[in-house]
């Protein structure tokens, strides 16, 4: 029975991965300890909204990347942690709805949990909005650490996706346990081969990404 139910599931598993672009993998192929939690395809984000283009709650990234990562799994894993990813490839459609979003500045809903001390009117300006997004070339995710004995996350000082100085990787004003953690994250990815963004310490992308002028549209799913 069980021979007959892998045959079945085989060549569904393989349309499945045929679906993304050449040079693309689902992270579950190739690190499947790896956590998920895709904010935007839910309303716990900074719009408060499902995101367009996020169609599953699924991990998707360049080959090399998703091989970088479970490098980086693997290490954590030795320490009892691992990585819980929050985004990685994004859609252009999804970034057009970001901007779009960002231009009704009448639409605050979430601004006390993500963006409490930005005027909307300058998230463009001051860097949080963009027309273009690194992440959809594929090689760039945002992510932090869990204890594997919890489930909980590590501290890093402030949450995912915050606007504001406290997210930004040389901020001081934190615990020496918060420290700890972003200083982990922070030397683990850049062992791997990752390079950081100074305003966000989840941020990171593969260094000699593959498509680095490319932007891809296709939806997560």
């Amino acid at each position: 029975m069980k021979w007959i139910l892998t045959l079945f599931l085989l060549p569904s598993l393989a349309i499945q991965s045929q679906n993304l672009p050449k040079g693309f993998s689902y992270i579950k192929d190739v690190a499947p300890t790896i956590q998920g939690e895709l904010r935007y395809c839910y309303n716990n984000n900074f719009m408060g909204v499902p995101v367009n283009g996020y169609e599953e709650n699924i991990l998707i990234t360049t080959t090399s990347t998703a091989k970088a990562l479970k490098k980086v799994q693997d290490e954590l894993a030795s320490k009892n942690l691992g990585l819980k990813i929050f985004d990685a490839y994004r859609p252009q459609t999804a970034v057009n709805h970001f901007v779009k979003w960002a231009r009704v500045l009448n639409d605050t809903v979430m601004k006390e949990q993500y963006y409490p001390e930005v005027n909307k009117r300058y998230l463009f300006k001051q860097g949080y909005i963009a027309s273009k997004s690194g992440h959809s070339r594929g090689s760039t995710v945002d992510l932090t650490i869990v204890n594997l004995k919890t489930g909980e996350e590590l501290d890093m000082g402030s949450p995912f996706d915050f606007f504001g100085i406290s997210s930004h990787i040389t901020y001081e004003n934190l615990t020496d346990g918060q420290k700890k953690n972003r200083t982990l994250l922070q030397k683990t990815m850049r062992k791997y081969g990752f390079r950081s963004y100074i305003k966000e310490w989840w941020h990171f992308t593969l260094r000699g990404e593959p498509f680095p002028k490319t932007y891809f549209d296709f939806p997560v799913k």
